[in-house]
């Protein structure tokens, strides 16, 4: 989230307050207040709206950008390396396991419900996010097609996006039904897909 220049200090402080917000929201599972978040991140009412001017929406929706990093963050080192199959296992087992500890329950979608759907700021978040993520599986992609291990004929960013909407699909009936099946089936089948065949 773009925001004016902070000293080194001010910037660590205002780090703080995202990651102790982040933290509350994980563990409540819902919303909380500016007191709340106050008090989980020992910050007073007059800091709080010095590093979040525009009060509440401004720190959720900074909140939800880290958040989204760390979507991006727990998929590496593979995410940036798809460079061969043992990495793209290696990616595999990484997002399985990351749903598997998140659980029904995604900081998120959390967040984007609290700052509203039709919200332009929750909006921007969800898109950089994907689109970050769709390059990076269509960055492997181009990487395995150049050894080989993947046909030429794959058009990277339509398997960039499939792969990206499988995940997405998978997570969502995680939310849903509590079952990590249908992700481990859709990135199987699609890995399984993806391989060049004899």
């Amino acid at each position: 989230m773009p925001t004016r220049q902070l000293t080194t200090k001010g910037a660590a402080t205002r780090q703080r307050i995202i990651e102790g917000a982040a933290e509350l929201l994980r563990q409540s599972g819902a919303g909380a207040s500016l007191d709340e978040i106050r008090a989980a991140t020992s910050t007073s009412k007059s800091q709080l709206f010095h590093y979040f001017p525009d009060g509440r929406e401004q720190l959720l929706l900074s909140v939800a950008a880290h958040e989204a990093d760390q979507v991006l963050a727990d998929q590496q080192p593979h995410l940036d390396d798809l460079a061969s199959w043992d990495s793209w296992h290696a990616w595999r087992d990484t997002v399985l396991d990351h749903y598997r500890r998140q659980g029904r329950h995604c900081p998120l979608s959390v967040l984007i419900g609290q700052l509203g759907r039709d919200s332009d700021g929750a909006r921007a978040v969800q898109a950089d996010l994907l689109d970050r993520w769709q390059r990076a599986l269509a960055a492997g992609v181009r990487q395995m097609q150049e050894q080989g291990l993947m046909s030429r004929d794959l058009d990277a960013e339509r398997a960039g996006d499939a792969l990206l909407a499988g995940v997405q699909g998978g997570a969502l009936a995680l939310i849903v039904t509590g079952r990590t099946g249908p992700l481990e089936s859709v990135l199987d089948l699609m890995l399984d897909q993806l391989r060049v065949r004899p």
